[in-house]
């Protein structure tokens, strides 16, 4: 392999694989709760719909902008194991709610992104 070629695969492939690490540290948090009540809740929701959103960006560039149900398999299936791993950590527990909200962030950036490329 070249090291034009290596490189092309470190700039497309690193970024997702980054950030499934570190949702992966996050995840092995005991506790991530700011005190805040609903607003905490509601903020942490929001956040996870975001970062799965962006996840699902970052595979959908890696695989060239091609085969967007494949970075959607990759980013859904993270989030399910996300929340089996969350199963393992004191203090949290795994919900398919999140998933659920996770698909939901997939879904908005399919959209916000398709919607993008078809306008340039």
């Amino acid at each position: 392999m070249t090291t034009a070629k290596a490189t092309s695969y470190l700039s497309r492939f690193g970024p997702p694989l980054v950030l499934m690490g570190l949702i992966y540290l996050l995840s092995a948090q005991p506790d991530l709760n700011s005190g805040l009540g609903a607003i905490d809740l509601i903020g942490r929701k929001i956040v996870h719909a975001a970062e799965y959103g962006l996840l699902f960006g970052l595979w959908w560039r890696a695989f060239d902008w091609r085969w967007p149900a494949m970075a959607a398999l990759v980013t859904i299936t993270w989030a399910i194991s996300d929340e089996f791993h969350q199963l393992t950590v004191t203090g949290r527990h795994g919900s398919p709610v999140d998933v659920l909200i996770d698909c939901s962030g997939v879904l908005i950036a399919y959209l916000l992104i398709r919607s993008r490329r078809r306008a340039v």
